[in-house]
């Protein structure tokens, strides 16, 4: 009988792998793009996205950059109930918060579900005022 010493991934990383893709596909971004641009193969970025190769520390802060994203977003609503960047926990909204502030009154609570830049955001709000009127 034969056994298996295969390891499987950390669900913190299947999850951070995760977020890196849909953040990479938002963008348009291909894994060979993604890849060159941190001087890596794009079969090293598809073992970062399935978790099955753990992504560093200044790995991470390269990836959040290209991806022009907080290294935040990469962790946000993953397991163990870890917190964001402004101390939210796994189970609780961050557009509640966020609405509070002057510009997040008119967005909906996708557009801070996936952090989207300023500029697309004040779009956003366009569209929705217009819808309103």
């Amino acid at each position: 009988m034969m056994i298996e010493n295969k390891k499987k991934p950390n669900p913190i990383d299947i999850h951070v792998g995760s977020r890196i893709r849909l953040r990479r596909t938002m963008l348009g971004m291909s894994q060979e793009k993604l890849g060159e641009s941190l001087g890596i193969t794009f079969q090293q970025i598809q073992k970062y996205e399935k978790g099955t190769n753990r992504v560093g520390a200044s790995r991470l802060q390269q990836i959040s950059e290209i991806l022009q994203v907080p290294v935040s977003f990469l962790f946000d609503g993953g397991p163990s109930g870890a917190t964001n960047s402004e101390g939210f926990s796994e189970g609780s909204s961050p557009a509640k918060a966020s609405n509070s502030r002057p510009e997040g009154q008119m967005l909906p609570r996708e557009a801070y579900m996936v952090n989207l830049p300023r500029a697309i955001a004040a779009k956003v709000r366009f569209m929705v005022m217009a819808e309103t009127m």
